[in-house]
């Protein structure tokens, strides 16, 4: 019986999350041709291609498509086991920021896994608009942040990953055929709200924000009720909003960059950096 060996399953998970394997081995310290050395041994262990270039950037073949998954749960068995067992366990506090959408849809995994993990660390989550995490202020009161950003640099290795923008309305209501687009949308300064309306405007389609909401749940309940519809990253849509397809009236609204900024001072904090894992981890 063969065995997979944890530091290869890294690699791959680090590659596939990060699309690059220079940016892998940035993160993993490696170099990158010690990196390709790791996954051409998985891929010939698996007697299977995992990775396949496309163009200038790497993808899942799909024998790698369905082998992350499974990558992505032994690692997290084996880090909550070493976790548990380790006598240095890591303690402290992490100051997390991070947009309510996403807080809504990863918090409730990151939460119960990282505290099984790591017990002796308190997580502070505050949610916040990214414009207001990325500022001066907001950075100085986080450890660590997740933002949304409209123009990340893709070379940059805070970038996680880009996800596509989509139009959002009820599954029992026509809202969203209304003379006037009728909009729901957080405050002045949200990434969503902002494409939004630039969107209907290049199009000199009316629009009017009938309401103002900061976090999804509020949100969510608006649209559900039929009051109108919104913006979101296709990754944080809940199941039970209907995402219209583009068309003439709801144009195409582009990909926003899912980022995630460590703090200078707390770079060698151990809890900050496994968070950091379990963020990405989710993400993708």
């Amino acid at each position: 019986m063969k065995n997979l060996p944890m530091d290869l399953l890294r690699a791959f998970v680090s590659v596939a999350q990060l699309n690059s394997i220079t940016k892998a081995g940035d993160m993993l310290g490696r170099s990158q041709p010690a990196v390709s050395l790791q996954i051409k041994r998985l891929e010939e262990l698996l007697d299977e291609t995992l990775l396949v270039r496309n163009g200038k950037s790497l993808e899942l073949s799909e024998a790698g498509e369905q082998f992350y998954s499974h990558a992505n749960q032994i690692l997290s068995l084996n880090d909550l086991a070493l976790s548990q067992f380790s006598k240095n366990s890591i303690s402290g506090k992490v100051r997390l920021g991070i947009p309510s959408e996403f807080a809504t849809i990863l918090l409730p995994k990151i939460v119960s896994r990282f505290a099984k993990a790591y017990p002796n660390v308190t997580l502070e989550v505050n949610c916040e608009l990214s414009k207001m995490l990325l500022s001066k202020a907001g950075k100085a009161s986080h450890d660590l942040i997740l933002a949304l950003q409209n123009n990340p640099r893709e070379s940059s290795n805070e970038l996680v990953k880009m996800d596509e923008l989509v139009w959002v309305t009820s599954t029992d209501h026509n809202t969203h055929k209304a003379p006037i687009v009728p909009l729901i949308a957080a405050a002045q300064g949200c990434i969503y709200r902002h494409r939004a309306i630039a969107a209907l405007d290049d199009i000199s389609q009316p629009w009017q924000i009938v309401y103002t909401i900061p976090d999804l749940t509020g949100i969510q309940y608006a649209i559900q009720e039929g009051l109108g519809v919104t913006v979101l990253a296709r990754s944080t849509v809940p199941e039970n909003l209907r995402i219209l397809p583009t068309s003439a009236r709801f144009p195409d609204l582009g990909s926003v960059g899912i980022s995630l900024i460590t703090a200078g001072k707390t770079k060698k904090n151990e809890a900050v950096h496994r968070l950091a894992d379990f963020l990405k981890t989710s993400l993708a």
